[in-house]
């Protein structure tokens, strides 16, 4: 996938997930960042298209990517301790949870 191509698969990656077709963002998504693993944006916005369709594995995957690579992204700290949260593991959601609040002073 060629530069232009891929921007404009994140923006209709984007289309779909605000019109809240969750799983054929994800589709999309996946597809940017298979071509473009470093984009965390793109990273972000799949592994949040993943929680909103349950695909619970999924997006803890990718967030965990995305904290190995910035563990200063509060959202995707927020996200992670929720979606552990969904896989009623709340012991492994505290830590993540506590780190964004301590980020956003909450």
């Amino acid at each position: 996938m060629v530069i232009e191509n891929l921007a404009e698969q994140y923006e209709r990656g984007r289309l779909f997930f605000d019109s809240e077709d969750y799983i054929g963002a994800a589709r999309i998504l996946a597809e940017v960042v298979a071509a473009a693993p470093e984009n965390l944006a793109a990273r972000l916005l799949l592994a949040r298209a993943y929680y909103h369709s349950a695909q619970l594995g999924r997006a803890e995957a990718e967030l965990r990517v995305i904290l190995e690579r910035d563990p200063a992204e509060g959202y995707a700290c927020l996200l992670l301790g929720r979606t552990l949260q969904r896989q009623s593991r709340p012991k492994e959601a505290e830590p993540y949870l506590r780190l964004h609040a301590a980020m956003t002073g909450e």
